[in-house]
């Protein structure tokens, strides 16, 4: 695995390697299980063509790649990269009564340092990983890089919600009951007061399609659930200059 040379990346590392054995089960409680419909949105988009070769980056314990591998048809295979070896553990343990599971794999590593061939993937998908990663450009240029030309890139992640009155209550609940939710459940309240930080934080969803767009992707649409709380970024890479 590559090294994480900061140390952000070496904290993140760590809290996800402590929360993952509760990571699943809260995951639904504070979505209300939301997520999965919203997982399943993004593989729809990112399935677009026969016996596909897909990376998941940031596959965490391999709940997008479990569901995307359960409507993979053919010789298709999925890979999910992660930098936690405790998420990774998890996922690999499921792999034999996951749906599938013989078409998925899973290797550790950094997506900013991506340990693939050029244009090795039919398509790229991540979710709620865009937040902990310290530098999206390098990111975004790595999911770039191993896409095939026509190749999609699908996100989801969580972002401040417009202003409304749902913002309102969003923010009850997000920055004040879901840290205390974190240390119940999980006794690691820090990390889910990270979380519901690294939300508050982050950059809107418009700044995001604009790092695509320098990175070399095309197309590249924003779909927004929740008043925004959580959006979906597909782009697509081009197809090569004859």
């Amino acid at each position: 695995m590559a090294a994480l040379d900061k140390p952000r990346d070496r904290a993140i590392q760590a809290m996800f390697d402590r929360i993952a054995a509760r990571y699943d089960i809260l995951n639904r409680i504070i979505s209300f299980r939301l997520d999965n419909t919203w997982r399943r949105r993004a593989i729809k988009e990112v399935l677009k063509s026969n016996d596909p070769f897909i990376l998941d980056l940031g596959a965490g314990t391999g709940d997008l790649t479990f569901a995307a591998a359960k409507q993979i048809k053919g010789s298709g295979r999925i890979v999910g990269l992660d930098f936690s070896l405790e998420m990774l553990k998890l996922a690999r343990s499921k792999q034999n009564r996951a749906k599938n599971g013989a078409k998925t794999c899973f290797i550790q590593g950094s997506a900013t340092f991506a340990p693939f061939k050029d244009g090795a993937f039919d398509g790229v998908m991540t979710a709620f990983v865009l937040r902990n990663v310290s530098d999206l450009s390098l990111f975004f240029a790595h999911a770039f890089r191993v896409l095939k030309s026509g190749g999609r890139f699908v996100s989801l992640d969580m972002f401040p919600p417009g202003k409304t009155w749902f913002s309102t209550l969003y923010t009850l609940y997000f920055y004040r009951l879901v840290p205390w939710i974190g240390g119940l459940l999980a006794h690691d309240r820090g990390a889910y007061m990270y979380l519901a930080k690294s939300v508050e934080s982050f950059h809107p969803p418009e700044r995001i399609a604009e790092l695509l767009q320098e990175a070399g992707f095309r197309q590249v649409n924003i779909r927004k659930f929740l008043n925004g709380a959580v959006c979906m970024h597909v782009a697509e890479k081009p197809h090569a200059s004859p």
